[in-house]
């Protein structure tokens, strides 16, 4: 009886720790690798430490407001996020290799003999039991080299976290200033058409009179039908705009969201230096950090690789039981000693070790290679805000050119003095002037936020400090 309840004492014990609710898994993190801690929006990112929360979409949102929620809802937050924890996870791994391993092999067999035996039962129950524990005492820097690699890649993808928050709030602030644009570029198209229904009013009525030719009518009807396809054009490219920046924002593409009314006061001169802008990207670009402790990495592979060949000392204890229906029962201990010593293995670890030094050559190339694209992308979004913030200036000075240049030919053309021909071109140039206009305000305020994610700078104080980004002081 009591070799039975032995048995299943020892069953029961190896069910329970092999349950999902056992001591091995309620611990949580017990080799500090701050798994649970890793945040899933590293800190600097967010304008509010408090947990995400239901948008309401009842309201005018913010350029911060969309920013927000894109960060919260966008499933590449949660992708990159889960690869954190996994690369935390190898980090523990990594480290379970310092501590020893203890195994308890349980087993039991029944036995029915035949013939019978004089001296045992039959059937018979036979139960053995062998604890054994071990540690490794030295591997030639194999363990440290793996840890270091463990270390590095985890470094690696914390930094690629932070790139891929600054790619979508990068893509959130497209998005929201698109919709601006688009929204701008509707009214715009409105008031032309608006203008083409006054011109071809105004030349069907001279028409009328018999002071203008069926040419004229024609001709301002053609250009008010042009602006109307412009207008339907442009409601539609609006409708697209707002599905991406929904879609960027991590909700359907059919949710309906309104924006705060757009404002533009784009900075008129850039005070950095563009030199000094990519020393500052060579430091804080996260991918460029994220490529560095990759290069890393493959370096402490190599090192892992090469004493992977080299012998291993391990220590291990036993302790095996057997015991036995009528037989004297067994207990044995052990201390031993085991040297492990790599003789030929076909010239595998040889092509590891080359592999592992070609990945370290392969990942400083990249790195390299990034570094490079880095000070071309800050290089381009320097000299596109530099552009657009020129543009602005030209195109208010076109703006109002045009607006008088239309006001004066629509005005001459229903005095009699002027020709439909040239009411339209000016109709025309201001339509344009006007479509001018909006694209430098959205190139602007597009190049502030490029320029500040090629620099690895785009973060919550970056977007606080654009147009549209908190509502107006009188709200």
């Amino acid at each position: 009886m009591n070799k039975h309840l032995l048995l299943i004492a020892l069953a029961s014990l190896s069910m329970c720790l092999h349950a999902d609710e056992s001591i091995w898994y309620k611990d949580g993190d017990p080799l500090k690798t701050q798994i649970e801690a890793m945040p899933r929006i590293p800190e600097g990112y967010r304008g509010t430490s408090s947990p995400c929360a239901q948008l309401d979409l009842n309201k005018p949102l913010t350029l911060a407001e969309v920013a927000d929620a894109s960060l919260c809802n966008n499933p590449q937050t949660s992708e990159i996020w889960a690869s954190v924890r996994v690369q935390a996870a190898q980090l523990g791994v990594a480290k379970s290799a310092y501590l020893p391993t203890v195994t308890d092999n349980v087993s039991s067999n029944l036995n029915v003999l035949s013939p019978e035996s004089a001296t045992r039962s039959n059937p018979s129950l036979n139960l053995s039991n062998s604890l054994v524990a071990s540690y490794l005492l030295y591997d030639f820097g194999n363990r440290n080299a793996n840890l270091e690699n463990a270390r590095q890649l985890l470094l690696s993808a914390s930094a690629s976290q932070s790139s891929v928050v600054q790619q979508i709030l990068l893509l959130s602030t497209v998005a929201y200033y698109q919709v601006q644009a688009n929204i701008a570029a509707l009214n715009a198209a409105r008031e032309a058409e608006r203008a083409g229904e006054e011109s071809y009013k105004a030349a069907n009525a001279r028409y009328r009179a018999g002071v203008a030719t069926p040419a004229d009518m024609l001709q301002a009807q053609t250009a008010f039908a042009q602006f109307t396809l412009a207008r339907i054009t442009n409601e539609g490219n609006l409708q697209i705009a707002y599905g991406n920046l929904v879609n960027v924002m991590g909700l359907p593409a059919q949710q309906k969201v309104e924006l705060i009314s757009a404002t533009n006061d784009a900075p008129s001169t850039i005070l950095e230096d563009v030199n000094a802008l990519i020393e500052q990207a060579g430091t804080r670009r996260p991918d460029l950090v994220a490529s560095e402790a990759q290069v890393k990495a493959a370096q402490a592979n190599i090192d892992a690789s090469k004493a992977a060949t080299k012998p291993t000392i391990f220590v291990s204890v036993s302790n095996g039981l057997q015991d036995g229906t009528q037989l004297s029962s067994s207990n044995n201990s052990t201390l031993g000693l085991t040297v492990s010593i790599p003789i030929f293995a076909g010239y595998a670890p040889t092509y590891r070790i080359r592999a592992a030094e070609a990945t370290a050559d392969l990942r400083a190339a990249q790195r390299d290679r990034l570094r490079l694209q880095i000070s071309l992308d800050v290089w381009n979004a320097y000299q596109n805000l530099r552009t657009a913030l020129q543009s602005i200036n030209a195109t208010k000075v076109l703006l109002e050119s045009a607006e008088q240049s239309y006001r004066v030919a629509l005005g001459r053309y229903k005095a009699g003095v002027g020709n439909i021909i040239d009411t339209l071109n000016a109709q025309s140039a201001l339509a344009n002037a006007r479509q001018q206009n909006i694209q430098a305000g959205l190139n602007s305020n597009i190049a502030r936020a490029t320029l500040a994610q090629a620099m690895g700078a785009l973060d919550n104080a970056m977007i606080q400090s654009l147009p549209n980004a908190t509502l107006p002081a009188n709200n």
